[in-house]
């Protein structure tokens, strides 16, 4: 019923601001900004956001031996405050050796089965969110810097193109909420300007830690579309064209969302 009620919801403002320009003021921020003050100080405390038992266990993953080769994160990388710091905020990127862009949990799953002999983590995993948690951890508080890859541009313009694209039973685009509606009201629950700055976030809703791919997922379901499966493409080149988006936003993870 939930869902059913989201959805006509999503319906009803889409029916009313078809037409209508986004409200408010239509420069770029947070959805730390449309947060009440009891959500932003837990997000601000350590000791109080949850996302940081994630960001916890994954120090301890990084430090971990795994796979056949025996090997833990840190062998190679060594302290992650050092050597990781600036990382997150350049994904998605197309890593050596390869022609396609990848997500940060899939840059982690890459190390993994080649330089580990481990087996991947599966999506959504309490590992492996703990270590992208972890990594994000790192760069905290330093701007989104999309890499200046040529060869990113077609794939960010198919993630331009998915933002924009109408689909499911209620015909809404991602667009339709985030651009036209951003600043308006949901369930109660302000409509963010979906930029991806606060990724792995906690979410209320969720009691745990989640992906960005989760909350895309979540979106798909709510306007009665067919939700990719986790491993699915479009994901990554969603999250390509989001992190161009918010470029220049400050990296909040691990973020507190309601």
């Amino acid at each position: 019923m939930r869902r059913v009620r989201i959805g006509l919801g999503l319906a009803s403002i889409f029916a009313a601001s078809f037409a209508a320009a986004q409200s408010g003021d239509s420069s770029r921020h947070s959805g730390y900004q449309d947060m009440g003050p009891a959500l932003q100080k837990m997000q601000d405390d350590d000791s109080a956001n949850p996302g940081m038992l994630f960001v916890q266990a994954g120090e301890a993953l990084w430090n971990q031996r795994t796979g056949a080769a025996n090997k833990a994160c840190a062998d190679c990388h060594r302290a992650a405050a050092a050597t990781m710091k600036g990382v997150a905020v350049r994904y998605p990127a197309i890593p050596p050796g390869t022609a396609k862009p990848v997500d940060l949990e899939g840059r982690i799953n890459l190390c993994r089965t080649a330089n580990q002999k481990a087996e991947p983590l599966a999506g959504e995993s309490r590992e492996l969110l703990a270590l992208t948690a972890y990594l994000a951890r790192q760069s905290r508080g330093l701007p989104i810097a999309p890499p200046d890859d040529p060869r990113l541009g077609p794939f960010r313009e198919q993630g331009a193109e998915l933002y924009k694209r109408r689909q499911g039973q209620l015909n809404l685009a991602c667009a339709t909420c985030h651009d036209a509606n951003a600043g308006k009201k949901l369930a109660g629950v302000t409509i963010p300007q979906a930029h991806p700055d606060g990724y792995p976030v906690y979410r209320l809703e969720w009691q745990s830690l989640g992906s960005l791919k989760r909350r895309l997922r979540n979106c798909l379901v709510g306007i009665r579309a067919e939700a990719y499966a986790y491993d699915a493409p479009e994901y990554v080149l969603l999250e390509l064209y989001l992190m161009d988006r918010a470029k220049g936003m400050k990296l909040e993870a691990p973020g507190v969302r309601p």
